[in-house]
């Protein structure tokens, strides 16, 4: 079940991994990202990782906590 992350306007986010293979090294980095609708990469909250929220254009973050 993918982390939701509902924002202070009231907009609905979801959490995805994908793995990606670096170019310059060859090793695969998991890469998060949020999304507005639901999809198939959803993924639950990384241990270690908090939500924070960009306080412009509400957008929400993984920061290291």
């Amino acid at each position: 079940m993918a982390y939701e992350h509902t924002n202070s306007k009231g907009n609905t986010y979801y959490l995805n991994s994908k793995d990606v293979t670096l170019k310059s090294t060859g090793r695969v980095q998991t890469i998060y990202f949020f999304s507005k609708d639901k999809r198939s990469t959803g993924c639950d909250l990384p241990s270690g990782k908090q939500v924070i929220e960009n306080s412009k254009t509400g957008l929400p973050m993984l920061k290291n906590k």
